[in-house]
C-alpha cells in the first residue's frame, strides 16, 4: 500500500528562484507555439484537413497551436477502438492500473512549470492559478490511484455459515470524457484518469478552446506507458461529433463538466435507448453554479470583503464555484460593499504572462461578448459601483465589475455569467439571506461569513449547496479535502476528489459460493 495521500504543494512565487524557473518555462513554451496536434486513436496519429485553432486569450494574434478535428467516422473508429481495448484493459489488476497513475503524476510533477506555462498561454490563467491547476491534476491522479486500491480490496460482509460471499467492483466499459476549458488540465486529467484507473477505456473530447493542453497530457500518458487505445484523443466540435459519442450504443457512460444547457442535452440523449444498446447509460455531470457568499451582521467584515473579491475575480470569475452573488445583512451592507469596491480598485488586469498581474482575460470571443452583454443588463438592474468596462483590445480583457442593490430575482442574480461580475443584494436578516441564497436553480457552492454559531448551524442544515464553506471563500476545493459537486441544476453531485467518486465508473458485483 502506498503512503498516505498528501496534496501537492503550491509554488511559492515570492521566491526569486521560483519566479526565474517559471519564466524559463514560459520562454521554452513560447518556442513551441504554433505546432499542429493530431487526433490519436490506438496510438495512431491522424491528421485531418479540417483543423481548429487555439489562440492566446491575452494576445489574440498569437496562435497556441492547430488541432486536427474529428468527424463522425473518426468518432465511430475511436469508440470501436475503446471497446476492443476494454477487453484487455479491464483484466489488468487494479494495483497495476494505479501504478500508471503514480507514474503519470511523477512525470507531471517533473514537468510542472512547463504545463503551468501552457495554462498561462492557452487558458489565460495567472501564474498562481496555473500552478494550482497543475497541482490539482497531480493530486487527482495520486488520490484516485490510492482510492482504487481501497475500492478493490475485500469488503466486509455479514458472515453466513456455509457460504463464501464477496462483493467487488467491476468497470463499466467505454466512457466519453468531455472536460471543461476552465480547468483544462486538472479536471480533464481527473475525469480521464478516474475512468481508466477503474478499468474503463476512454474517448476524450477536449474542450475546443483548450485542446493543446489535453494533447500535451496525452504525452504524459504515453510516457507513463499506458497501453494504446485506453485513452483516445479526438478533438472536434460538439455539433459534429458530440451527439455521435453520446448516443452511440456502445457508449457506457458520459463524464461531463460544462454548461447547464449542454449537460441537460447530454442527459436527454443518453437516456434514449439505442438499437443494440444493452444498458442504461450513466451520466456523471457537473454543470455550473450561481454561487453566493452570505455576510452576517456580526461577521468579520474584512474577511467577508476579501472572500468576496477572491471568489468573484480569481481567474476572471471563470469558475463554476465563483462568487457571483454577495448577500449582505442590511446593517453591514454599505461597509462591506465599500470595502469590496476598494479592494477591486487594486486589482490589476492584463497579459497574464507578467507575474505581477492578479488576473487576465476571459477565454474567448463568445465569453467576452456574453459577459459584456450581462454587464449592460446589470446597468438596468442595479447600480454600477466599479468596472463594467473593456480592457486592452489586445486580448479578451474585462475589468472586474461590481453591481449594488440588485433584486434577488433579477437576471444578474439568477443566470450564470461566468465572468468577473458580482452582484450585491441586501438582506433584512439572516433568514432572509438564506432565502435569497437558495432562490436559484443551482446548488454548487456557497459560503457564510458569521461569528454566530446558531446561524452557522442553521446554514449547515438549510443552505442547499453541495459545497458549503464557513468563514472562508467559496472557491479553492482541494482534492481529498473538499469533495466537489453540487445539487439541483449544478449536476449529479458527483463529488470529484472524494472517496465515492470511483464508484460512479464501476458497478458492484456479488459472488456467493455454497461451501
Amino acid at each position: 500500500m502506498q503512503q498516505a495521500y498528501k496534496n501537492e504543494p503550491f509554488t511559492d512565487f515570492s521566491k526569486k528562484e521560483n519566479r526565474d524557473d517559471f519564466q524559463t518555462a514560459l520562454n521554452e513554451v513560447e518556442q513551441q507555439l504554433g505546432k499542429h496536434y493530431d487526433i490519436i486513436i490506438r496510438g495512431e496519429r491522424i491528421r485531418t484537413k479540417k483543423t481548429g485553432t487555439s489562440i492566446n486569450p491575452s494576445n489574440i494574434e498569437e496562435v497556441i497551436g492547430t488541432v486536427s478535428q474529428a468527424d463522425k467516422s473518426l468518432a465511430e473508429q475511436a469508440i470501436h477502438t475503446a471497446v476492443e481495448t476494454f477487453e484487455t484493459w479491464k483484466k489488468v489488476k487494479p494495483s497495476a492500473r494505479a501504478r500508471y497513475l503514480y507514474k503519470a503524476s511523477a512525470i507531471l510533477r517533473r514537468r510542472k512549470h512547463e504545463f503551468s506555462a501552457w495554462l498561462v498561454k492557452e487558458s489565460g490563467k495567472s501564474w498562481a492559478e496555473a500552478d494550482a491547476d497543475t497541482a490539482e491534476a497531480i493530486d487527482f491522479m495520486e488520490y484516485y490511484a490510492r482510492q482504487i486500491e481501497k475500492l478493490t480490496s475485500r469488503h466486509p460482509l455479514t458472515r453466513l455459515t456455509g457460504e463464501d460471499n464477496e462483493l467487488y467492483y467491476v468497470p463499466l466499459g467505454v466512457g466519453i470524457v468531455i472536460p471543461p476549458w476552465n480547468f483544462p488540465l486538472a479536471i480533464m486529467a481527473g475525469m480521464t484518469t478516474a475512468a481508466i484507473v477503474s478499468g474503463n477505456t476512454v474517448v476524450l473530447k477536449p474542450a475546443s478552446t483548450t485542446p493543446v493542453i489535453a494533447a500535451k497530457f496525452m504525452e504524459i500518458l504515453d510516457d507513463a506507458g499506458l497501453p494504446e487505445g485506453v485513452v483516445n484523443y479526438i478533438p472536434g466540435s460538439g455539433s459534429e461529433i458530440g451527439d455521435v459519442l453520446v448516443e452511440h450504443p456502445l457508449t457506457r457512460f458520459i463524464s461531463f463538466t460544462g454548461s447547464r444547457e449542454v449537460g441537460l442535452r447530454i442527459n436527454e440523449l443518453a437516456a434514449k435507448h439505442q438499437p443494440g444498446q444493452k444498458w442504461m447509460k450513466r451520466v456523471v455531470a457537473e454543470m455550473g453554479g450561481k454561487d453566493s457568499i452570505v455576510v452576517d451582521h456580526d461577521a468579520d467584515l474584512e474577511l467577508a470583503a476579501q472572500s468576496i473579491v477572491a471568489s468573484a475575480f480569481g481567474f476572471s470569475g471563470q469558475k463554476c464555484s465563483a462568487c457571483s452573488r454577495a448577500i449582505v445583512h442590511e446593517e453591514v451592507y454599505d461597509e462591506v460593499l465599500a470595502r469590496v469596491v476598494a479592494l477591486t480598485k487594486e486589482i490589476t488586469v492584463g497579459d497574464i504572462r507578467e507575474y505581477g498581474l492578479y488576473t487576465g482575460p476571459v477565454v474567448d470571443q463568445q465569453a467576452y461578448d456574453k459577459i459584456l452583454s450581462y454587464i449592460e443588463i446589470g446597468k438596468t438592474e442595479g447600480k454600477l459601483m466599479i468596472g463594467g468596462e473593456k480592457g486592452s483590445d489586445k486580448g479578451y480583457f474585462i475589468q472586474p465589475t461590481v453591481f449594488a442593490d440588485v433584486d434577488p430575482q433579477a437576471r444578474l442574480m439568477q443566470e450564470e455569467i461566468f465572468g468577473p461580475v458580482v452582484a450585491f443584494a441586501k438582506a433584512k436578516d439572516f433568514d432572509h439571506a438564506l432565502e435569497i441564497a437558495n432562490n436559484t436553480e443551482y446548488g454548487l457552492t456557497g459560503a457564510v461569513i458569521s461569528r454566530n454559531r446558531e446561524h452557522l448551524e442553521k446554514a449547515r442544515e438549510e443552505f442547499h449547496v453541495g459545497n458549503l464553506y464557513f468563514n472562508r471563500k467559496c472557491t479553492g476545493a482541494l482534492v481529498g479535502v473538499h469533495p466537489f459537486g453540487g445539487f439541483n441544476m449544478s449536476g449529479t453531485d458527483s463529488k470529484a476528489g472524494g472517496p465515492d467518486y470511483l464508484q460512479l465508473f464501476t458497478q458492484a458485483k456479488l459472488v456467493s459460493e455454497l461451501l
